[in-house]
């Protein structure tokens, strides 16, 4: 029996044994894990990111036959997943094959027998094409298949791939916060390999993957946090995982078990309303628009149930310098959109924290403080939120009208912190303030 023959009948075989393994009829597809897209590469806002023109020599020509391996953490495990594939900024057609998902062992090498082949609609490979995305067939999860079990709380999934040729413009998440692998240039598909001496190259962001499912029983409650690079993490550790969504997640696991997931759609500087388009010969370091990547960013997500919205402070940068009342007509209209499509939906606000002094150029001035103030007084008093969390309240020095200082110094690489972004402590405040009746349904 040839390679290929041997490798089709595989995938064949796993993805039956998915089947068998998570259809139940009280089951669902949820949203485990989520990378919002961004593009093309290297436009965007990565935090403490390696040199990468060794991996990637050409941004126009991309990846060139070689292999990444994407570590992302699932906040929910189930028997079965499934994975989204993404072009949205690419120009030209992707072609994936060789991919493969397994446990994490360490750095870049894979837990011994736990790789699984993925496929798409029963094929090992498949194309995308500019503008699209695409979910595989579902993957049997062995390791998985009691999903409450302790010894898989906070661990992390390789996500294997390899991009046959060249992919052109490469569609990516900037500020993973979380260390990937990627192997050399031209070193072909290499995706089954279990050890780590195929991929030497690191990196602090994800690339074309942005959205993985766990199947899981029907009540299982879903919470997209959207927002900038506040919710990003910037300021956070590396391979912490203490954003606060990240806290806010591990306190509503506490709570409610394996039954309730948290997912990070935020893009390091994030507008709402700007910019006006977003296209890859036209990109913004901060992504496309809240208003314009919601629908793939929340209400293209699994089972969402709750979101919680922080969003705004870049808006009255120096770079968006948009009106209060342009951001609060958009917020509306969002809102408007996620309860239309989302029927059920809780969508929670929160208060946009202190720049107020900001090493940032573009931020830390008087005129964005007001406008702050102004869009906090609407979180709180507009009654367009099922509810709101106050984490100006949390993170504001009312003596100084800035950020606390002990929320200042930055976690990531170390520094004196800008003023804008908190740090480690400043995201365990955030986390610990939020009113879990408020984003979860009894």
């Amino acid at each position: 029996m040839n390679t290929r023959l041997r490798y089709a009948l595989i995938v064949m075989i796993t993805a039956l044994f998915a089947l068998a393994a998570y259809a139940q009829p009280a089951d669902k597809w949820v949203a485990a894990w989520a990378g919002s897209v961004q593009g093309p590469y290297p436009v965007g806002n990565p935090s403490a990111q390696p040199d990468m023109r060794f991996a990637f020599p050409s941004a126009d020509k991309g990846a060139r036959d070689q292999t990444f391996r994407m570590i992302v953490r699932p906040d929910i495990w189930g028997p079965a997943t499934r994975l989204r594939f993404s072009n949205a900024l690419g120009t030209k057609s992707v072609t994936f094959d060789g991919v493969f998902v397994g446990l994490q062992r360490g750095s870049s090498a894979v837990i011994a027998g736990t790789n699984q082949p993925v496929s798409f609609a029963g094929k090992a490979s498949v194309t995308v094409g500019p503008g699209k995305s695409v979910w595989s067939d579902p993957v049997a999860l062995p390791f998985a298949e009691k999903p409450d079990a302790i010894a898989l709380m906070g661990r992390r999934l390789a996500v294997s791939f390899h991009v046959v040729g060249e992919s052109g413009p490469m569609t990516w998440h900037a500020k993973a916060m979380n260390t990937s692998y990627v192997s050399e240039p031209g070193a072909g598909s290499v995706g089954q390999s279990e050890d780590e001496s195929a991929f030497p190259f690191s990196t602090a962001s994800w690339y074309f993957l942005d959205a993985v499912d766990m199947m899981a029983s029907a009540d299982t409650q879903v919470v997209v946090a959207v927002g900038d690079s506040i919710t990003d993490g910037t300021g956070t550790t590396m391979n912490g995982d203490d954003r606060w969504p990240d806290v806010l997640a591990r306190r509503l696991h506490a709570a409610y078990g394996n039954r309730i997931s948290v997912v990070n759609a935020g893009i390091g500087g994030n507008q709402v309303v700007g910019p006006s388009t977003y296209l890859p010969q036209k990109p913004y370091a901060g992504g496309p628009s809240a208003q314009a990547r919601v629908e793939r960013d929340v209400i293209g997500l699994s089972g969402v149930t709750t979101v919680i919205w922080l969003q705004g402070i870049n808006d009255f940068s120096k770079n968006g310098n948009a009106s209060v009342e342009d951001v609060q007509a958009s917020i509306k209209e969002v809102v408007s959109r996620l309860r239309a499509k989302l029927p059920g939906v809780r969508v929670v606000g929160a208060t946009v924290t202190s720049a107020l002094g900001s090493t940032s150029a573009a931020h830390g001035h008087v005129e964005q403080n007001d406008k702050r103030r102004a869009l906090n007084d609407f979180v709180r008093n507009s009654e367009l939120f099922d509810g709101f969390v106050d984490f100006d309240k949390v993170m504001l020095d009312t003596s100084t009208g800035a950020m606390r200082a002990e929320f200042v110094p930055d976690s990531t690489t170390g520094g004196p912190g800008d003023k804008l972004h908190p740090n480690r402590a400043g995201h365990l405040a955030m986390g610990t303030a939020i009113d879990l009746a408020l984003v979860a349904k009894q």
